[in-house]
């Protein structure tokens, strides 16, 4: 167990955030102060894995509402997560850390296919596990994938890194009388459709007891201000 408290967690970072103030790519900045942030967490001793989404690329559903295959669209998304993870990974080695990239998807020549077995085995070895490829199948979201990989590695926690500080009653971009949980249920989540992360995530995180911790990526304090508690979020479990 780390000072901290957590022995190892697991960061889903979302797509769009890796664009920051443009519409599309990665914004070199953002990227090398997440790699800074997660090289610091494991300075604490904390075993670190990582999710990316694509959405600063591309999505699926997008795709298929404007006409495309939903299948081929969550393929070109899946390709997406490696680009990032593979900038992701790049970013924690310049930062002084160590990284090894894992897909879902097989493409042996890019980056190692995810097992379970290898990837415990690279956190063990003080590596940061970045996992690419989604959940390897259509129709499921990197949100679902951020869970079922924390499961899998035997994640104290999951680590959910987006543009607002929390789970709300209401999307504060819209509405601005919305207020922030400081804790909340699994179910109470789903009940109330707070669309934080897919309800296949939550459902998965309640059935197998996995706390998530909600909070803004773009926050001073860091990931090590989320894991010391000092950095507005919300607690889902």
């Amino acid at each position: 167990m780390s000072k901290t408290g957590y022995s190892r967690v697991l960061l889903k970072v979302s797509g769009e955030v890796l664009a920051g103030d443009q519409s599309y790519g990665i914004e070199p900045k953002v990227l090398d102060d997440i790699a800074g942030q997660v090289v610091a967490l494991v300075g604490l001793g904390v075993e670190v894995a990582v999710v990316i989404g694509a959405g600063n690329i591309v999505r699926g559903m997008t795709i298929a509402a404007k006409g495309g295959d939903r299948v081929i669209g969550d393929h070109m998304g899946m390709l997406g997560t490696v680009i990032n993870s593979l900038a992701l990974g790049d970013a924690i080695r310049r930062a002084g850390g160590r990284s090894h990239v894992f897909s879902q998807v097989s493409m042996p020549s890019i980056c190692d296919t995810f097992t379970q077995r290898a990837a415990i085995a690279a956190l063990e070895g003080g590596a940061v596990v970045i996992c690419a490829g989604g959940t390897g199948n259509p129709f499921f979201t990197t949100d679902t994938a951020a869970a079922l990989k924390a499961i899998e590695l035997r994640c104290d926690v999951l680590l959910k890194g987006t543009k607002v500080d929390g789970v709300y009653s209401a999307d504060p971009e819209i509405d601005p009388t919305a207020t922030r949980f400081e804790t909340i249920s699994h179910e109470q989540v789903i009940a109330q459709d707070l669309r934080v992360m897919d309800t296949a995530a939550f459902a998965l995180a309640r059935d197998n007891g996995l706390p998530i911790i909600v909070y803004a990526l773009s926050d001073e304090q860091g990931l090590v201000g989320v894991i010391e508690g000092r950095t507005p979020s919300t607690r889902v479990g």
